[in-house]
Protein backbone atom coordinates (compact mmCIF):
# COMPACT_ATOMS: atom_id res chain seq x y z
CA UNK A 1 0.00 0.00 0.00
CA UNK A 2 1.00 3.40 -0.97
CA UNK A 3 2.31 5.37 2.23
CA UNK A 4 0.85 8.40 2.05
CA UNK A 5 -1.98 10.59 3.77
CA UNK A 6 -2.75 12.36 0.74
CA UNK A 7 -4.71 10.59 -1.93
CA UNK A 8 -4.50 10.16 -5.95
CA UNK A 9 -6.95 12.37 -7.41
CA UNK A 10 -8.56 10.68 -10.62
CA UNK A 11 -10.23 13.12 -12.71
CA UNK A 12 -12.35 12.03 -15.29
CA UNK A 13 -15.84 12.17 -17.16
CA UNK A 14 -15.94 9.19 -19.39
CA UNK A 15 -18.21 6.70 -17.47
CA UNK A 16 -16.55 3.42 -18.72
CA UNK A 17 -13.12 3.94 -19.59
CA UNK A 18 -11.64 3.91 -16.32
CA UNK A 19 -12.89 1.19 -14.91
CA UNK A 20 -9.72 -0.73 -15.38
CA UNK A 21 -7.81 1.95 -13.59
CA UNK A 22 -10.58 2.19 -10.23
CA UNK A 23 -10.31 -1.63 -10.15
CA UNK A 24 -5.94 -1.90 -9.83
CA UNK A 25 -6.18 1.06 -7.53
CA UNK A 26 -8.53 -0.64 -5.50
CA UNK A 27 -7.03 -4.18 -5.74
CA UNK A 28 -3.67 -2.30 -4.66
CA UNK A 29 -5.47 -0.78 -1.69
CA UNK A 30 -3.69 2.52 -2.80
CA UNK A 31 -5.54 5.55 -1.63
CA UNK A 32 -7.51 7.39 -4.75
CA UNK A 33 -10.25 10.11 -4.80
CA UNK A 34 -12.50 9.74 -8.13
CA UNK A 35 -13.32 13.47 -9.16
CA UNK A 36 -16.34 13.70 -11.71
CA UNK A 37 -15.60 16.65 -14.29
CA UNK A 38 -19.32 16.97 -14.81
CA UNK A 39 -19.60 17.79 -10.65
CA UNK A 40 -16.20 19.68 -9.77
CA UNK A 41 -16.08 23.35 -8.51
CA UNK A 42 -12.88 24.54 -6.96
CA UNK A 43 -12.23 27.85 -4.78
CA UNK A 44 -9.60 29.66 -6.80
CA UNK A 45 -8.09 31.55 -3.54
CA UNK A 46 -7.65 28.02 -2.12
CA UNK A 47 -5.13 25.43 -2.20
CA UNK A 48 -5.50 22.03 -3.03
CA UNK A 49 -2.80 20.25 -0.75
CA UNK A 50 -4.67 17.46 0.00
CA UNK A 51 -3.95 15.34 -2.61
CA UNK A 52 -0.50 14.00 -3.40
CA UNK A 53 -1.34 13.55 -7.23
CA UNK A 54 -3.68 14.88 -9.76
CA UNK A 55 -4.48 12.69 -13.11
CA UNK A 56 -6.10 14.27 -15.36
CA UNK A 57 -8.39 12.47 -17.39
CA UNK A 58 -10.62 14.43 -19.01
CA UNK A 59 -12.03 13.91 -22.71
CA UNK A 60 -12.17 16.10 -25.67
CA UNK A 61 -15.57 14.07 -26.92
CA UNK A 62 -17.02 14.83 -23.30
CA UNK A 63 -19.54 17.33 -25.58
CA UNK A 64 -20.87 14.39 -27.14
CA UNK A 65 -22.46 13.02 -23.66
CA UNK A 66 -23.65 16.21 -22.66
CA UNK A 67 -20.07 17.55 -21.00
CA UNK A 68 -19.12 20.02 -22.91
CA UNK A 69 -18.64 22.76 -20.70
CA UNK A 70 -16.14 21.04 -18.53
CA UNK A 71 -13.83 21.07 -21.55
CA UNK A 72 -13.01 24.87 -21.07
CA UNK A 73 -13.75 24.63 -17.25
CA UNK A 74 -10.88 22.30 -16.87
CA UNK A 75 -7.99 24.56 -18.58
CA UNK A 76 -8.30 26.88 -15.97
CA UNK A 77 -8.84 23.93 -13.11
CA UNK A 78 -5.28 22.79 -14.57
CA UNK A 79 -4.05 26.14 -14.10
CA UNK A 80 -5.10 26.80 -10.77
CA UNK A 81 -3.63 23.10 -9.80
CA UNK A 82 -0.03 23.85 -10.83
CA UNK A 83 -0.08 27.62 -10.22
CA UNK A 84 -0.96 25.97 -6.27
CA UNK A 85 1.80 23.62 -6.63
CA UNK A 86 -0.09 20.34 -7.29
CA UNK A 87 1.97 17.56 -9.21
CA UNK A 88 -0.49 16.99 -12.24
CA UNK A 89 0.10 13.89 -14.68
CA UNK A 90 -0.86 15.60 -17.98
CA UNK A 91 -1.55 19.28 -16.76
CA UNK A 92 -3.02 22.15 -19.06
CA UNK A 93 -0.04 21.74 -21.59
CA UNK A 94 -0.89 18.37 -22.58
CA UNK A 95 -4.72 19.11 -22.21
CA UNK A 96 -4.22 22.26 -24.77
CA UNK A 97 -2.82 20.09 -27.07
CA UNK A 98 -5.05 17.32 -26.62
CA UNK A 99 -8.46 19.66 -27.28
CA UNK A 100 -6.82 21.55 -30.48
CA UNK A 101 -5.99 19.33 -33.73
CA UNK A 102 -4.55 22.79 -35.03
CA UNK A 103 -2.22 23.07 -32.57
CA UNK A 104 -1.24 19.35 -33.00
CA UNK A 105 -0.07 19.90 -35.80
CA UNK A 106 2.00 22.81 -35.74
CA UNK A 107 3.53 20.76 -33.08
CA UNK A 108 4.56 18.09 -35.93
CA UNK A 109 5.39 20.86 -38.27
CA UNK A 110 7.60 22.30 -35.45
CA UNK A 111 8.72 19.01 -34.52
CA UNK A 112 9.76 18.49 -38.34
CA UNK A 113 7.34 15.62 -38.72
CA UNK A 114 5.14 14.76 -42.12
CA UNK A 115 1.24 15.44 -41.66
CA UNK A 116 -1.50 15.59 -43.59
CA UNK A 117 -1.29 18.50 -45.82
CA UNK A 118 -4.16 20.85 -43.79
CA UNK A 119 -5.69 24.36 -43.53
CA UNK A 120 -7.49 26.02 -40.63
CA UNK A 121 -10.54 27.43 -40.86
CA UNK A 122 -13.18 29.39 -38.50
CA UNK A 123 -16.04 29.81 -40.57
CA UNK A 124 -17.65 27.49 -42.60
CA UNK A 125 -17.92 29.68 -45.58
CA UNK A 126 -13.66 29.46 -45.93
CA UNK A 127 -13.99 25.88 -46.41
CA UNK A 128 -14.65 25.81 -50.30
CA UNK A 129 -11.13 28.21 -51.04
CA UNK A 130 -9.56 25.96 -48.65
CA UNK A 131 -9.85 22.94 -50.93
CA UNK A 132 -8.41 24.57 -54.15
CA UNK A 133 -5.27 24.15 -52.20
CA UNK A 134 -5.33 20.52 -51.45
CA UNK A 135 -5.51 17.39 -53.04
CA UNK A 136 -8.92 15.43 -53.00
CA UNK A 137 -10.65 13.84 -51.43
CA UNK A 138 -10.43 15.82 -48.42
CA UNK A 139 -12.09 15.80 -44.20
CA UNK A 140 -13.47 18.35 -42.43
CA UNK A 141 -12.46 18.02 -38.80
CA UNK A 142 -13.75 20.00 -35.69
CA UNK A 143 -10.83 21.52 -33.86
CA UNK A 144 -12.32 20.08 -30.87
CA UNK A 145 -12.21 16.35 -31.63
CA UNK A 146 -12.86 12.69 -29.61
CA UNK A 147 -14.15 9.53 -31.18
CA UNK A 148 -13.91 10.84 -34.56
CA UNK A 149 -16.70 12.54 -33.94
CA UNK A 150 -17.87 15.19 -36.69
CA UNK A 151 -15.08 14.36 -39.22
CA UNK A 152 -16.59 14.14 -42.61
CA UNK A 153 -15.21 13.08 -45.96
CA UNK A 154 -15.66 15.28 -49.05
CA UNK A 155 -14.76 13.73 -53.10
CA UNK A 156 -15.32 17.02 -54.48
CA UNK A 157 -15.02 20.69 -54.51
CA UNK A 158 -18.94 20.26 -55.29
CA UNK A 159 -19.95 18.22 -52.77
CA UNK A 160 -18.20 20.45 -50.34
CA UNK A 161 -19.83 23.68 -51.59
CA UNK A 162 -23.32 22.25 -51.44
CA UNK A 163 -22.67 21.00 -47.94
CA UNK A 164 -21.65 24.91 -46.86
CA UNK A 165 -24.52 26.29 -48.92
CA UNK A 166 -26.80 24.19 -46.92
CA UNK A 167 -25.46 24.69 -44.45
CA UNK A 168 -24.69 20.88 -43.29
CA UNK A 169 -20.87 22.36 -42.44
CA UNK A 170 -20.22 21.67 -38.62
CA UNK A 171 -17.24 23.12 -37.22
CA UNK A 172 -17.40 22.09 -33.39
CA UNK A 173 -17.14 23.54 -29.96
CA UNK A 174 -14.82 26.04 -30.99
CA UNK A 175 -16.21 26.86 -34.43
CA UNK A 176 -12.62 26.11 -35.67
CA UNK A 177 -11.71 23.18 -37.93
CA UNK A 178 -9.40 21.51 -40.14
CA UNK A 179 -9.75 20.93 -43.50
CA UNK A 180 -7.14 18.10 -44.32
CA UNK A 181 -6.29 16.30 -47.18
CA UNK A 182 -8.02 12.47 -47.34
CA UNK A 183 -5.00 9.84 -46.23
CA UNK A 184 -5.58 6.37 -48.15
CA UNK A 185 -4.48 3.70 -45.42
CA UNK A 186 -1.82 1.45 -46.43
CA UNK A 187 -3.28 -2.36 -45.79
CA UNK A 188 -6.59 -0.84 -44.17
CA UNK A 189 -4.81 0.19 -41.07
CA UNK A 190 -3.39 3.22 -39.39
CA UNK A 191 -0.25 2.77 -35.86
CA UNK A 192 -0.82 4.17 -32.72
CA UNK A 193 1.91 4.59 -30.29
CA UNK A 194 1.30 4.62 -26.71
CA UNK A 195 3.81 6.45 -24.08
CA UNK A 196 3.98 6.30 -20.34
CA UNK A 197 6.29 8.18 -18.53
CA UNK A 198 7.13 10.10 -21.79
CA UNK A 199 8.30 6.28 -22.69
CA UNK A 200 7.23 3.73 -25.47
CA UNK A 201 5.05 1.39 -24.00
CA UNK A 202 3.56 -0.84 -26.84
CA UNK A 203 2.03 0.43 -30.10
CA UNK A 204 -1.13 -1.29 -32.03
CA UNK A 205 -2.26 -1.42 -35.31
CA UNK A 206 -5.78 -1.04 -35.77
CA UNK A 207 -7.79 -2.27 -38.85
CA UNK A 208 -10.45 0.16 -40.49
CA UNK A 209 -13.23 0.20 -42.80
CA UNK A 210 -12.71 3.44 -43.79
CA UNK A 211 -16.26 4.84 -43.72
CA UNK A 212 -16.12 5.12 -39.59
CA UNK A 213 -13.26 7.77 -38.01
CA UNK A 214 -13.83 6.48 -34.42
CA UNK A 215 -10.57 4.75 -33.74
CA UNK A 216 -11.23 4.65 -30.14
CA UNK A 217 -8.45 1.30 -28.76
CA UNK A 218 -10.90 0.70 -25.56
CA UNK A 219 -13.59 0.63 -28.04
CA UNK A 220 -11.91 -2.53 -30.35
CA UNK A 221 -13.08 -6.31 -29.44
CA UNK A 222 -11.64 -8.17 -32.14
CA UNK A 223 -8.14 -9.30 -33.03
CA UNK A 224 -6.77 -9.31 -36.64
CA UNK A 225 -7.10 -13.34 -36.23
CA UNK A 226 -10.74 -12.97 -35.89
CA UNK A 227 -10.57 -14.08 -32.04
CA UNK A 228 -13.19 -11.97 -29.79
CA UNK A 229 -11.68 -9.96 -26.97
CA UNK A 230 -12.86 -10.24 -23.23
CA UNK A 231 -16.72 -8.54 -22.89
CA UNK A 232 -15.24 -7.71 -19.59
CA UNK A 233 -13.18 -4.93 -21.03
CA UNK A 234 -14.95 -4.04 -23.91
CA UNK A 235 -17.80 -1.38 -24.24
CA UNK A 236 -21.34 -1.81 -25.14
CA UNK A 237 -21.35 -0.32 -28.60
CA UNK A 238 -17.64 -1.59 -29.38
CA UNK A 239 -19.03 -4.68 -30.78
CA UNK A 240 -20.64 -2.83 -33.79
CA UNK A 241 -17.53 -0.93 -35.22
CA UNK A 242 -15.82 -3.42 -36.92
CA UNK A 243 -12.41 -2.61 -35.51
CA UNK A 244 -9.65 -5.23 -35.51
CA UNK A 245 -6.57 -4.69 -33.56
CA UNK A 246 -3.10 -6.54 -33.28
CA UNK A 247 0.52 -5.66 -31.76
CA UNK A 248 2.94 -3.89 -33.40
CA UNK A 249 6.33 -2.91 -33.05
CA UNK A 250 7.85 0.34 -34.98
CA UNK A 251 11.27 0.86 -36.23
CA UNK A 252 13.14 2.59 -33.82
CA UNK A 253 13.22 5.77 -35.62
CA UNK A 254 9.19 6.19 -35.50
CA UNK A 255 9.12 5.58 -31.55
CA UNK A 256 11.62 7.76 -31.03
CA UNK A 257 9.79 10.90 -33.19
CA UNK A 258 7.05 9.94 -30.81
CA UNK A 259 8.84 10.13 -27.41
CA UNK A 260 10.18 13.70 -28.48
CA UNK A 261 6.62 14.76 -29.93
CA UNK A 262 5.18 13.80 -26.71
CA UNK A 263 7.97 15.43 -24.44
CA UNK A 264 7.12 19.00 -26.58
CA UNK A 265 2.96 18.40 -25.52
CA UNK A 266 4.02 17.62 -21.91
CA UNK A 267 1.96 14.62 -22.54
CA UNK A 268 3.15 12.05 -20.20
CA UNK A 269 0.59 9.36 -21.09
CA UNK A 270 -1.12 9.35 -24.12
CA UNK A 271 -1.18 7.81 -28.03
CA UNK A 272 0.35 9.42 -30.80
CA UNK A 273 -1.27 8.02 -34.57
CA UNK A 274 0.26 7.78 -38.05
CA UNK A 275 -0.74 6.67 -41.49
CA UNK A 276 1.02 5.47 -44.19
CA UNK A 277 -0.45 6.61 -47.87
CA UNK A 278 -1.64 3.98 -50.11
CA UNK A 279 -0.69 5.98 -52.96
CA UNK A 280 2.95 6.49 -52.30
CA UNK A 281 4.24 4.96 -49.42
CA UNK A 282 4.40 8.05 -47.30
CA UNK A 283 3.95 8.13 -43.37
CA UNK A 284 2.00 10.99 -41.88
CA UNK A 285 1.31 11.51 -38.54
CA UNK A 286 -2.24 12.83 -38.18
CA UNK A 287 -3.44 12.64 -33.88
CA UNK A 288 -1.98 13.39 -30.42
CA UNK A 289 -3.64 11.83 -27.73
CA UNK A 290 -3.62 12.88 -24.13
CA UNK A 291 -6.29 10.80 -23.15
CA UNK A 292 -5.04 6.98 -23.35
CA UNK A 293 -7.64 4.63 -22.26
CA UNK A 294 -5.52 1.48 -23.83
CA UNK A 295 -6.62 -1.07 -26.12
CA UNK A 296 -9.38 -3.58 -24.91
CA UNK A 297 -8.09 -6.66 -22.97
CA UNK A 298 -4.31 -5.38 -23.29
CA UNK A 299 -3.30 -8.87 -21.89
CA UNK A 300 -4.15 -10.36 -25.06
CA UNK A 301 -3.06 -7.92 -27.47
CA UNK A 302 -0.09 -6.84 -26.40
CA UNK A 303 1.28 -9.57 -23.62
CA UNK A 304 0.70 -7.58 -20.22
CA UNK A 305 -1.76 -4.86 -18.67
CA UNK A 306 -0.84 -1.56 -18.94
CA UNK A 307 -2.91 -0.37 -16.48
CA UNK A 308 -0.83 -2.29 -13.58
CA UNK A 309 2.22 -0.02 -15.58
CA UNK A 310 0.14 2.85 -15.54
CA UNK A 311 -0.80 2.34 -11.48
CA UNK A 312 2.92 2.16 -11.10
CA UNK A 313 4.02 5.03 -12.76
CA UNK A 314 1.10 6.79 -10.53
CA UNK A 315 2.48 5.60 -7.52
CA UNK A 316 6.48 6.67 -7.87
CA UNK A 317 4.70 10.24 -8.75
CA UNK A 318 2.83 10.28 -6.16
CA UNK A 319 5.94 9.40 -3.51
CA UNK A 320 7.78 12.02 -5.06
Amino acid sequence: MMNTAHPIAIYYEHPDWFRPLFSELDRRQIPYIRINAREHSYDPSGGNGKYSLWFNRMSPSAYLRGAGQAIFYTLGLLEHLEATGVRVVNGQRAFRTEISKALQLSLLSSNRLPHPKTRVINHPTQAPQAVRELRLPIIVKPNIGGSGAGVTRFNTQQALASAVAQGRLELGLDQTALVQEFIPAREGHITRIEVLGGKFLYAIRIYFSGENYNLCPADICQTTDGVELSRESCLVEAAKNSLRVEAYTPPRKIIHAAERLMAAAGIEVGGIEYIVDDRDGRLYYYDINALSNFVADATHVVGFDPFARLVDYLEREARR
